[in-house]
């Protein structure tokens, strides 16, 4: 058995459960869904996390293409990705529940169907989950790796849908301040993870910019 795929799952698990954030998402949910049956809340949770997961497989499977298109390398969106999880993290850490604003009257229109968007895009399926399973993906060097992010990222999804159905009395269960404390661990780790992403770009590129150098002098 390879002993880099525990980590490895550990990793996605870990990355992609705060990235998703279905925790920090329930308060915005209920405020949206406010007066609709349960019922109407299950069918917008069961299409949001559908759309989620098939918009993140879109990526995982034609991350490498759109490199290729773009003449993007692998180490640039590593740092750009970095920075993005970095931020997102930084706002959980301060207990932002969700980068999305919404007024009132966005609410409304959003009413009738908000399971693509906002909730299953971006809050569901942000910019730092999509460049964290392109990520990802590149790092996973066997089709036991692969197999395993694409079933992590399944096991995500299907959790998220059970958290949000369950949303009105996990709420009440973990109060303020559980999902503050919660929100604030989980960006931690985030920037954590964001820290080593953008530290794994950066260093083949300075170290290919030291070699030119020594190359140049000689």
């Amino acid at each position: 058995m390879d002993t880099s795929l525990l980590p490895f799952a550990l990793l996605c698990f870990t990355s992609f459960f705060t990235l998703t954030n279905p925790l920090g998402t329930m308060p915005v949910f209920l405020t949206m869904t406010q007066g609709m049956t349960e019922q109407e809340r299950r069918s917008i949770v069961k299409r949001a996390t559908i759309v989620s997961f098939i918009t993140i497989m879109v990526f995982v499977v034609a991350g490498q293409f759109l490199f290729k298109f773009f003449g993007i390398s692998t180490n640039g969106f590593r740092i750009a990705g970095g920075v993005i999880i970095f931020k997102i993290g930084f706002d959980m850490l301060q207990a932002r529940y969700t980068p999305m604003k919404l007024k009132d009257e966005e609410i409304k229109a959003y009413a009738d169907d908000i399971s693509i968007t906002p909730l299953g895009i971006p809050m569901l399926c942000g910019p730092g989950a999509i460049a964290n399973a392109i990520v990802l993906m590149q790092d996973a060097h066997s089709i036991e790796m692969k197999g395993t992010l694409v079933g992590i990222i399944a096991l995500i999804y299907l959790i998220t849908y059970f958290i949000l159905r369950a949303s009105t009395r996990l709420v009440d269960l973990l109060g303020e301040t559980g999902n503050n404390v919660m929100m604030r661990l989980m960006g931690l780790i985030l920037m954590v993870i964001a820290v080593e992403c953008f530290v794994s770009g950066v260093r083949p590129i300075l170290t290919e910019i030291v070699s030119e150098g020594i190359v140049k002098i000689q």
